[in-house]
């Protein structure tokens, strides 16, 4: 089942009006968008990873549910779905013990080309760790990362969600990915 933008943005509209009936009613028609990010997130991750998509996305709803967010709409909501999945990842790799002590993991560039395909898993922490540094320095180029590659919004929506251009959209996330692959390979 999909709904339309308008659809989806007049119930997050009730939501955040504390109508919490309202979750059974949205969930449904944003599943498979979230299901689509979630298997992105874990493409990402080391083969014989113990959550699998369903988990992850019943795991992000959850955690959605009892946040107090301002829905602006859709791009919005899949926005912070995707940055609670990868919170959520995160903190599933340090409990592992992954953590800083890489647990085999190796550390690969972000390239919008390994999207499409299988990809060698990324270290969660250290890629975690590169984003806050990123944000610390600069919020709306580590923004940017975040929507770009855990939620998926293309350039314009990018533009649209941040209240920038299209084209500040993408001179921001150049920059960021060139940033964030200097961090991540410092040789």
């Amino acid at each position: 089942m999909t709904g339309t933008d308008a659809d989806v943005t007049a119930l997050l509209g009730q939501w955040g009006n504390r109508q919490h009936h309202v979750e059974d009613l949205l969930f449904p028609l944003v599943y498979n968008e979230l299901r689509k990010i979630a298997r992105a997130h874990l493409r990402r991750e080391r083969s014989d990873h113990t959550l699998q998509p369903t988990d992850l996305v019943h795991e992000a709803f959850v955690r959605l549910v009892g946040a107090e967010v301002d829905w602006q709409d859709r791009a919005h909501f899949l926005a912070v779905a995707a940055t609670t999945m990868r919170r959520i990842l995160v903190d599933h790799a340090k409990a592992k013990g992954r953590g800083k002590r890489g647990g085999g993991s190796s550390i690969e560039p972000l390239e919008e080309e390994r999207l499409a395909g299988r990809q060698a898993p990324v270290d969660v922490s250290a890629l975690d760790d590169a984003m806050r540094s990123l944000a610390a320095i600069d919020g709306r180029k580590s923004r940017v990362v975040e929507l770009y590659f855990f939620g998926g919004l293309t350039c314009e929506e990018l533009g649209c969600v941040l209240g920038v251009s299209r084209a500040t959209a993408h001179r921001e996330l150049e920059l960021a990915k060139a940033w964030l692959y200097r961090e991540l390979h410092p040789a």
